[in-house]
């Protein structure tokens, strides 16, 4: 089975998806999902220009080889660019082989590990009382894990919390600029946990992404602060580039640690893991180079004690979270799946099989990934550049957003 063609779709039902259809002579299709939240485009063209001439006349079911060959073929590995590209190959090539066996991609990988893929909301609020209103609202809807964020006393605007329904960084062609206060942050964050736990006791995971913002030893202490309330991660504490800050976490606290939504390979997470450093790794399909690469992750993952965690933010397309949960439902160290629900038009653009019920998102059995792109409705939908925001502190300096 060979490949004849593959095209590049870049769309905005909402916000901006890179989506790669690759087709085949036997008329079989598959998509994967190469959206890098603020620089989609450059992903198109690194697909467009590079990858794409290098896949017509590949045999379609030889999913390891390609992957090798677009990893070292390139030279220069790694990076957010190449590996959501790789993504997007290798990602809709497991389409095209679960179709052509007939089968969903979960069995491919051996089978369903359990019943339902366990998802975690996001509660957020301006301020606690606003925001115990939203933990309840996903309690009724049947989520069992919620994260959540707040608003900080004399912060205009702060990571996660939203203006309105849903969440959206990427607001702007031009970064916009933010004000964080550590100070302030470290001051308020374990009284609003407090709250959280306070008013629907110890039965839900309650989860909070610090987003990169601490150096090592502020985490330990915030960590050390919340060992009360019995989190189930505490995601981001650190930037990730020097890894041996988690050491000093370690030492200090008892709080769970997740990590990895910004990592594109095995290389990235490997100390963390190897040294059980991290409780949860939350790479994603479509950053850290598809089904192929990031089973990798999880199989090492499995050997230390670490669970999944995997993003499943709105800045993934539904490609990329059918992906997932044909991942998700088949590994054996399984720990949570994030879950925003993308709005209704892109889920119009991306009509797919799987479903949320009762706390959980269900695959589905179709063959393959068990979802499609609709190309003229997708067409309706043209880009518009938009990037995230950058973050500086009171006077002036640029701090990790």
């Amino acid at each position: 089975m060979r490949i004849t063609d593959a095209r590049v779709i870049v769309t905005c039902p909402g916000r901006n998806f890179v989506t790669l259809k690759i087709i085949t002579d036997e008329g079989l299709t598959g998509v994967g999902d190469a959206t890098l939240n603020g620089r989609e485009l450059a992903v198109a063209a690194y697909l467009s220009e590079h990858v794409l001439p290098a896949l017509i006349g590949r045999d379609a079911t030889r999913i390891e080889d390609t992957w090798q060959y677009l990893y070292k073929g390139a030279y220069w590995r790694r990076g957010p660019v190449t590996m959501a590209a790789i993504s997007a190959v290798d990602t809709a090539l497991w389409d095209i082989l679960g179709k052509r066996a007939g089968l969903p991609v979960h069995q491919l990988l051996g089978g369903r590990s359990r019943e339902g893929v366990t998802v975690y909301g996001h509660a957020n609020a301006a301020d606690v009382d606003a925001l115990l209103v939203e933990v309840d609202r996903l309690l009724g809807e049947g989520y069992r894990a919620v994260r959540v964020q707040s608003g900080i006393p004399g912060l205009e605007k702060v990571y996660g919390v939203s203006d309105g329904a849903g969440y959206e960084p990427a607001d702007s062609a031009v970064p916009t600029e933010t004000v964080w206060s550590t100070e302030a942050y470290l001051d308020h964050l374990p009284g609003v946990v407090r709250r959280v736990r306070e008013e629907f006791g110890p039965g839900p995971k309650l989860l909070h992404d610090v987003h990169h913002r601490l150096t090592p030893i502020e985490a330990a202490r915030l960590g050390k602060s919340l060992e009360p309330y019995a989190l189930t991660w505490l995601e981001d504490p650190v930037p990730a580039e020097l890894q041996e800050g988690f050491r000093l976490i370690r030492r200090h606290t008892t709080t769970p640690i997740a990590v990895g939504e910004v990592f594109n390979t095995v290389f990235d997470s490997a100390q963390l893991i190897r040294e059980q450093l991290i409780d949860y790794i939350r790479c994603s399909v479509v950053h850290a180079g598809g089904i192929t690469h990031l089973r990798r992750i999880y199989d090492l993952a499995a050997l230390h004690h670490v669970r999944t965690g995997a993003h499943g933010a709105t800045d993934m397309s539904p490609v990329c979270m059918a992906a997932s949960l044909q991942l998700g439902i088949s590994v054996p160290n399984f720990g949570l799946q994030e879950h925003m629900p993308h709005t209704a038009e892109t889920d119009a653009v991306f009509p797919h099989a799987y479903h949320y019920a009762d706390g959980y998102l269900h695959p589905g059995d179709e063959p393959g990934l068990g979802i499609d792109i609709d190309e003229e409705l997708a067409a309706r939908h043209p880009y518009r550049a938009a990037s995230l925001p950058v973050n500086r502190l009171a006077d002036g300096t640029l701090h990790s957003w």
